[in-house]
């Protein structure tokens, strides 16, 4: 989907019918899969009967179709038999192919089980209770998403540079367990002796913590750096309750990790201002003084009343996609200097450009393609 809303020619083959996750939830009433929409914005669609040998060769040409912009094939299917690397290769010495596993032994995972193991449920939640909590954002998904991506751009220009192709297994397990090395998990464990513990929703490491307003409203506060710190102060107006409190605890509350450390008194006192004030006191009070803050919202508040997820930010655009309706879409947020950005493209429906790749990427007549769709080794949808 990334490289898709980048401008390339992604070219998707299912299973005539949809593969497996063609009407994974959310769906509509009609049962058309908004997840499936979501993730195959832009991209164009083949749909072939993969029992079918001939079915199999047509895609093994496919991939490797000639040209600069062709020999490029990511997967998360088993790479063998068929889509074995050396067999595909074959067709094409300069084939890149990515493949996406679940670890690095061969075994199935996903995002859950993933997160699991490297041990994030047993770190989230309230501070008193044991229970593992898991989180609703698949993040491990997400970032072998975007790695994915990243390998294939860098394959792509090892190839221009050196006229060769490659294969790159990516196991989802290693994307989470690289990010408990990066974020400094594993070294406080082995440097330290420490595991980190239950916090609840106070920030790790320095101050923050969630906070209500006298009308309801619940605010999340931060105040990581030095100025940010000097910042709430100056909003609130508690630098001297601070000053006392810094003096009863022997502690420099300038400094990020001593905050953490007196987090709770601290955030008693902070609580008791912020209770009493309303929703726009304390807005304005904090813009003004450049406090760190974002307020608590539903997705239904983000999608019906949040400019920024809407038509007014350029990351989005009302787009009508077939089968299910007319509704707000994101293209790709990056923003480049020299290249205008895409707007989102709708996902297609299984097998609708069966003809024209088939024609155009594989070199086929209109009558081979007519005695293949007749055979049901492929599906042109209209």
């Amino acid at each position: 989907m990334t490289l898709a809303q980048l401008g390339a020619d992604v070219i998707r083959f299912d299973q005539i019918g949809g593969g497996i996750d063609y009407r994974r939830w959310p769906v509509t009433n009609t049962n058309q899969s908004i997840y499936w929409a979501e993730m195959n914005k832009g991209k164009r669609s083949i749909a072939v009967d993969l029992k079918n040998p001939r079915a199999r060769e047509l895609v093994a040409a496919l991939i490797s179709a000639d040209g600069d912009d062709g020999g490029i094939f990511s997967t998360n299917l088993p790479a063998r038999g068929w889509l074995d690397y050396e067999a595909l290769k074959k067709n094409r010495s300069d084939l890149i192919q990515l493949e996406i596993v679940g670890d690095r032994h061969g075994g199935i995972a996903l995002d859950y089980t993933v997160n699991a193991q490297v041990g994030f449920p047993s770190i989230t939640g309230p501070a008193d209770d044991n229970r593992p909590v898991n989180h609703v954002l698949p993040a491990w998904d997400l970032c072998a998403g975007l790695l994915a991506a990243i390998s294939i751009l860098s394959a792509e220009r090892h190839r221009r540079l050196k006229n060769e192709g490659q294969q790159i297994k990516l196991p989802l397990a290693d994307v989470a367990l690289a990010a408990m090395g990066h974020l400094g998990y594993i070294g406080e464990l082995m440097i330290n002796d420490e595991e980190r513990a239950r916090h609840g929703n106070y920030l790790y490491g320095a101050f923050g913590r969630d906070f209500e307003t006298s009308d309801n409203e619940r605010l999340m506060v931060i105040a990581l750096s030095h100025k940010q710190w000097r910042g709430l102060l100056d909003a609130t107006k508690l630098e001297g309750q601070m000053n006392e409190l810094a003096a009863t605890v022997g502690a420099d509350l300038d400094a990020e990790a001593e905050r953490f450390v007196h987090k709770e008194a601290i955030a008693d006192i902070f609580d008791t201002w912020i209770s009493k004030q309303t929703f726009k006191s304390v807005q304005s009070c904090f813009d003004d003084n450049g406090v760190c803050w974002g307020r608590y919202q539903t997705a239904r508040e983000l999608v019906e009343s949040d400019p920024d997820c809407s038509v007014d930010n350029p990351l989005f655009d009302m787009i009508k996609q077939p089968d299910i309706g007319e509704y707000l879409v994101p293209s790709q947020p990056m923003n480049f200097g020299a290249i205008e950005k895409m707007p989102p493209q709708p996902a297609p429906r299984v097998g609708e450009h069966s003809e024209a790749i088939l024609a155009d990427v594989v070199g086929l007549s209109t009558a081979e393609i007519g005695k293949l769709h007749d055979e049901g080794v492929i599906y042109c949808a209209s």
